[in-house]
C-alpha cells in the first residue's frame, strides 16, 4: 500500500508529542509549556467550528486537519484537572490514545490535496503489430468522447448540479453552465443553462423537466431569458436561466410580502387589477390613510381595477366609504382611509367662495383633501357657462345653489332662481339674489326675460367704441353683467300641463344663445335623459359649457348612469353610497348570535362626483351653507341687479313685472274670444277641458273633423 512520507511523519511526531502532552499538564501546569500547548489546541478548535459552519467546497478537510489540535488541548485540560495522572493512569492513556487516533486520520486528511493522491495505475504499452498484418489493416484508433464540460474552474456547487442534469438526461438538450445558490435558504438556486448544440436555440425545454430533475414541484420553477452581459457571457435564444425556489415558494405561501401577494392576489388575470403592478406603499399617520400606487406593467394600456376586489385581494374591508380610487394614464392610486374622509363638514366661507381672476373658486374638497374647483364663467372660451346639477331630494343641490350663487353674486353678476314649489331654502336664498319664484309659470317667465335680454344687449353699445360686442367676462368695460338663470326640478316643469313645452323649447333655445351674451342656464333635477326634459342639443351644450355635480342618485348604479349622462364619454365613475357606514365585526357570527347589526351610518348629503373639463370624474364633499343661520357671511352685501337699460327694455316688451301674479290674458295662450264669457272660459282652458268650447263651435263636417283630431292624443 502507498503511504505518502508526510503521513508517516505526521504519525511520528504524533509518537513524539504523546508523553509531553501527558507529562507537561501534570508538571507546570500554569507554565508557559503547558500554555504552547494550550493555545495550538483553541487555535484549532475555531478554526473547526469555521469549518462545520461553512458551506464552501474543503470544508471536511478542514474539520479532519484542525481535530487533532482540538482534542490535543482537550487531553491538556483533563490533565491539569485530575489529580496526578488520574486514576489508574488516566492521563497518560488519553495521550496514547490522542496519539494513535490522529495516526489513523491522518491519511484522511490529504484526500482533498492536490499532489498527494496516489498515482494513477497507468496501462502497459501495447504490442506492436507485425508489419506485414500493419501494412495490410487500414489504421484504427479509438473513439475519444470528449468531455461535455471541459475544466472551467466550476466550483464543488456547480459540479454537484451537473450531476443531477446529467442524470435527469439532459433535458430539453441543455448543458448547466452554472449553479448558484440563493443566500438564506437551503434548497433554492438558480442555474444557467445552455443549448448543447452551439448555434442552436432551446425549443422544448419546459418547467416540468427542469422540475423533476431536480425532484420539486413544477410551480416552484421559473424559466427566465438570459440577456447579454458587458463581461462578454453570451445571450438569446441559445440560453435559458432556471430559478427553482422551493423555499422561497413555501414563505410565500404563508408570509408573503405585499409586493408578492400584490403580484398573486391582485394583477392577475382573475385578480382585481389584472396586468398591474405594485409601486409602493405609503403610509400618513396624521390623515390616517394608506396610499397604495401602481401602474400597468405595460405602459399602452389603461388599468382595469375592480376596487372591491382588489381590496379583498389585499385583505382590506371592502367598504365604499373608505377606498376610493385615481386613475392617471397608465398609473393610478387607491387610497384606504381609517374613518370615511367625505363625513366631515367644510363649512363655506367667502375666501374659499370668492372667483380668481380665472373664474374659479372652491366648491368642495376631494378625498384626498385637494380643494375642487368651479367656475362662474368661462374664460378661454370668452363666455358666460351653463351649468348641471343633479341629485335626489335631500342630496345636497341646494346646498349647492347656494354656494354657487354665492360665488357668482360675489364676482358682480346677477341670478334668478325658478323652482316648481316653494320651500324655505329657496325662499331663503331669494333675500340675496335678484329674482326667485316658486311655479311652472315663473320658470317660464324668467327663460322669456333671459331669452330676451339676448335680443336687448346683442344692440347695447359699448362705451369705449359706442358698438354692440360679444359678452367678455372679466372685462371692465362690459355694459351689463353676466346673468345666471337657475330652473330647481326643471325636468317636473317641462311636464306642466300648461307651461312644460314653452319652458322647454325656451331652455333649449337659450342653452343655445346665451352664452355669447353673458347668459347661463343651470337646470337641476334628478335625470339629464331626453324623456325627462333634456333635449340632445340642450346636454350637449350643457355637458361642453360647464362642470355637471350629480350628487346622490339614489342607488350608485343610478349615479354613475346620470354622471356618465352628463359626459362626453363613460369613465370610471366613483360610488356614492347610500350611507356612510363601516363593517363592525363578522356579519356572520352575528348572525349565529341573533344580534342586531349596528346603526353607524352616515349620510352622504353633500356628497358629489364633479367631472372636470377633461371628462374626469372626481368624488368630493361640496362647501356646506347653513341655512339655519345668515347666509349674509358668503353673499355680498348688495344684491346685483341688472342694468336701468335692460330693466327698460323689458318693461317696454312687457316682461318686467311681478312675476308671481297670475297668467295675464293672452300671455302664454290666446285670448278669449270677445263674445264669450272670459271668465268663464279660463277655468274650462286651465282645467284640462279645452275640447268644450270647440264642440260649442262645430258648425260643419270640417270643423267636426279638426276637433276629432284635437281629442287624439
Amino acid at each position: 500500500m502507498f503511504l505518502p512520507r508526510s503521513v508517516a511523519l505526521e504519525r511520528l511526531a504524533y509518537t513524539l508529542a504523546a508523553p509531553a502532552l501527558a507529562l507537561v499538564p501534570n508538571l507546570t501546569p500554569d507554565g508557559p509549556a503547558n500554555i504552547a500547548l494550550l493555545l495550538p489546541g483553541v487555535i484549532g478548535a475555531g478554526n473547526m467550528i469555521h469549518a462545520a459552519t461553512s458551506r464552501v467546497p474543503g470544508s471536511g478537510q478542514r474539520v479532519i486537519r484542525s481535530l487533532p489540535l482540538a482534542l490535543a488541548a482537550g487531553v491538556d485540560l483533563a490533565a491539569v484537572w485530575t489529580p496526578g495522572y488520574g486514576p489508574a493512569q488516566t492521563d497518560l492513556l488519553l495521550a496514547g490514545g490522542w496519539a494513535l487516533l490522529c495516526g489513523v486520520l491522518a491519511p484522511l486528511s490529504r484526500t482533498g490535496r492536490r499532489g498527494h493522491r496516489p498515482a494513477a495505475v497507468t496501462q502497459l504499452p501495447a504490442v506492436p503489430a507485425a508489419p506485414a498484418l500493419t501494412a495490410a489493416l487500414p489504421a484504427r484508433t479509438a473513439p475519444v468522447k470528449e468531455p461535455l464540460h471541459p475544466e472551467d474552474g466550476a466550483n464543488l456547487y456547480t459540479r454537484s448540479a451537473r450531476e443531477v442534469w446529467e442524470r435527469a438526461g439532459l433535458p430539453g438538450g441543455t448543458l448547466l453552465v452554472k449553479a448558484v445558490p440563493h443566500p438564506d435558504t437551503a434548497k433554492d438556486l438558480t442555474i444557467l443553462l445552455r443549448s448543447k448544440d452551439a448555434g442552436r436555440p432551446i425549443r422544448s425545454l419546459s418547467r416540468a423537466d427542469v422540475a423533476a430533475a431536480f425532484a420539486v414541484f413544477e410551480g416552484e420553477v421559473v424559466l427566465a431569458p438570459v440577456e447579454q452581459q458587458k463581461d462578454g457571457r453570451q445571450g438569446g435564444p441559445g440560453w435559458l436561466q432556471a430559478h427553482i425556489t422551493p423555499d422561497a415558494t413555501a414563505r410565500r405561501a404563508k408570509t408573503p410580502t405585499l409586493k408578492e401577494r400584490w403580484a398573486d392576489k391582485v394583477a392577475g388575470p382573475k385578480g382585481g387589477a389584472p396586468g398591474t403592478e405594485l409601486v409602493g406603499r405609503i403610509r400618513d399617520e396624521e390623515r390616517g390613510v394608506t396610499f397604495y400606487r401602481g401602474r400597468m406593467a405595460d405602459e399602452t394600456e389603461v388599468p382595469q381595477i375592480d376596487l372591491a376586489k382588489v381590496c379583498r385581494g389585499l385583505g382590506i374591508p371592502a367598504d365604499d366609504s373608505c377606498q376610493f380610487l385615481i386613475t392617471d394614464g397608465h398609473e393610478f392610486l387607491i387610497s384606504v382611509f381609517d374613518t370615511p374622509p367625505l363625513s366631515q363638514m367644510f363649512p363655506a366661507t367667502r375666501e374659499l367662495l370668492t372667483p380668481d381672476a380665472k373664474g374659479m373658486y372652491v366648491c368642495g374638497f376631494a378625498t384626498t383633501g385637494q380643494p375642487v374647483k368651479n367656475m362662474i364663467f368661462q374664460r378661454d372660451k370668452n363666455a358666460a357657462r351653463h351649468g348641471l346639477i343633479l341629485g335626489v331630494s335631500r342630496s345636497g343641490k341646494t346646498q349647492f345653489f347656494a354656494i354657487d350663487m354665492a360665488a357668482m353674486s360675489l364676482a358682480g353678476q346677477v341670478v334668478w332662481l325658478g323652482t316648481v314649489r316653494k320651500d324655505e331654502k329657496t325662499s331663503t336664498l331669494g333675500r340675496f339674489i335678484d329674482r326667485q319664484g316658486s311655479n311652472a309659470l315663473w320658470m317660464a317667465r324668467s327663460l322669456r326675460a333671459a331669452r330676451a335680454l339676448c335680443d336687448i344687449r346683442a344692440e347695447m353699445p359699448w362705451p369705449h367704441d359706442g358698438q354692440p360686442h360679444d359678452y367678455k367676462p372679466g372685462d371692465p368695460r362690459c355694459p351689463y353683467p353676466q346673468l345666471n338663470v337657475f330652473a330647481d326640478e326643471f325636468m317636473t316643469c317641462t311636464k306642466d300641463e300648461e307651461y312644460g313645452e314653452f319652458i322647454q323649447t325656451t331652455a333649449d333655445d337659450l342653452t343655445v344663445t346665451g352664452l355669447k351674451y353673458g347668459i347661463g342656464f343651470v337646470p337641476a333635477g334628478q335625470s339629464p335623459f331626453a324623456h325627462d326634459g333634456f333635449s340632445s342639443g340642450m346636454k350637449a351644450n350643457l355637458r361642453q359649457n360647464s362642470r355637471a355635480v350629480v350628487f346622490n342618485m339614489g342607488n350608485p348604479s343610478s349615479t354613475r348612469k346620470a354622471v356618465e349622462g352628463a359626459m362626453e364619454n363613460p369613465h370610471d365613475v366613483p360610488t356614492i353610497p347610500t350611507r356612510y357606514s363601516q363593517q363592525e365585526g363578522s356579519v356572520i357570527e352575528r348572525a349565529m348570535r341573533g344580534e342586531a347589526d349596528p346603526e353607524n351610518g352616515v349620510s352622504t348629503g353633500g356628497v358629489a362626483v364633479i367631472v372636470l373639463d377633461n371628462g374626469r370624474a372626481v368624488l368630493m364633499r361640496s362647501l356646506y351653507a347653513d341655512f339655519d343661520t345668515d347666509l349674509a357671511k358668503i353673499f355680498p352685501d348688495d344684491v346685483v341687479r341688472l342694468t336701468d337699460h335692460e330693466i327698460a327694455e323689458l318693461d317696454k316688451r312687457g316682461l318686467w313685472f311681478d312675476w308671481n301674479e297670475p297668467e295675464r290674458p293672452g300671455e302664454f295662450h290666446p285670448a278669449p274670444d270677445d263674445d264669450g264669457e272670459g271668465e268663464g272660459d279660463e277655468p274650462r282652458r286651465r282645467g284640462g277641458k279645452p275640447g268644450d268650447k270647440r264642440r260649442a263651435d262645430v258648425t260643419s263636417a270640417r270643423q267636426a273633423l279638426e276637433a276629432i283630431k284635437t281629442l287624439v292624443p
